[in-house]
């Protein structure tokens, strides 16, 4: 299994966003279509999970993600989504890692997530702040974790 870190310049981007536009998660459909216009800044990348020519997974990471611009938390890891056959097997976790990796390498000391799920990334190491607004009006809870030690902690 490889994964990617990918810019749109990479050889697998039309690709993965034509997999993001046809897998069973909705989401998917937006983000094929971010990636397809053009819609990342120089920084932020698509980390897409490979195995041979079949994609089993992708998440990204991004100024904002889903989380409202009045709030100071940056960079996110958003569009986490791992398909149906490759799950069971740690794969989410292996992509965030990546993400959590490059985060760093460009000089960010700490990675957030958003989730409305309970126990999910804190078995990861992420630590809840609280809920946050989402430009979509809801709530979601809002979690980070320290690039340098991957804990979550100070």
């Amino acid at each position: 299994m490889d994964i990617f870190t990918m810019n749109s310049q990479h050889k697998k981007w039309d690709m993965t966003a034509e997999y993001a536009n046809k897998c069973s998660w909705s989401a998917g459909k937006y983000l094929s279509e971010l990636m397809r216009n053009g819609m990342f800044k120089e920084w932020e990348r698509v980390f897409a999970a490979y195995e041979n020519d079949s994609i089993a997974g992708f998440c990204t990471l991004t100024e904002k993600d889903e989380l409202s611009p009045e709030y100071p938390y940056s960079p996110l890891i958003g569009f986490v989504f791992v398909d149906e056959r490759y799950r069971g097997n740690r794969l989410s976790e292996k992509m965030i890692r990546k993400a959590i990796d490059y985060a760093g390498s460009i000089g960010y000391e700490k990675v957030y997530i958003m989730s409305g799920e309970t126990g999910l990334y804190e078995k990861y190491g992420f630590r809840y702040i609280g809920n946050f607004k989402t430009i979509y009006g809801g709530t979601e809870q809002l979690f980070y974790i320290n690039t340098h030690n991957k804990k979550g902690e100070e």
